[in-house]
């Protein structure tokens, strides 16, 4: 038992190796294998298996009183279900797209209010919203815009201002 106990702590070390050194294995076999196993013999799929593998024959083992030859059995069948179960998972949220990150230029046409006025020629601040989230930005105006007005956004200046004109009612 203690050899199952031993794989299946094995394979937690290797779990928590595999956060710390991410890619190792890959790049290990990279070229000498270029994608034959595709991840399959990845850090993270090696431990689920180790670990699976270790711990559910000594479970095997110490529980039913069943020999060796079985604990292995139940352990292989357990660690190949387990690292096939992890390799999805990966493969999965490695195919997980995000949104791409905003720009100031996302901002133009962008409706907003006027939360400290702006004198003409000069600078105030205005609220927008960008990809969903309250913006608060310097702005400026060829005319004065009162505080609470509604802007469009014109034209980005910088990456914390952008030039703005009073909506026509």
């Amino acid at each position: 038992m203690a050899w199952f106990l031993g794989l299946g702590i094995a394979g937690i070390v290797l779990l928590v190796l595999s956060l710390v050194f991410d890619g190792v294995l890959e790049g290990v076999f990279r070229g000498a294998l270029d994608g034959l196993f595709d991840g399959l013999l990845s850090l993270p799929v090696v431990a689920g298996f180790l670990s699976m593998f270790g711990f559910s024959g000594a479970i095997v083992l110490g529980g039913t009183g069943l020999g060796a030859g079985a604990a292995t059995g139940v352990g292989v069948a357990a660690g190949v279900v387990a690292g096939w179960l992890t390799w999805k998972f990966s493969r999965a949220l490695m195919r997980d797209q995000t949104d791409t990150t905003p720009r100031q230029e996302d901002l133009v046409g962008t409706a907003g209010s006027v939360v400290t006025a702006i004198p003409a020629d000069g600078y105030g601040e205005v609220l927008l919203r960008l990809a969903g989230h309250p913006v608060k930005l310097a702005a400026r105006s060829a005319v004065p815009v009162a505080r609470g007005a509604e802007i469009w956004v014109e034209a980005p200046l910088s990456s914390t201002s952008v030039a703005v004109r009073p909506v026509e009612r």
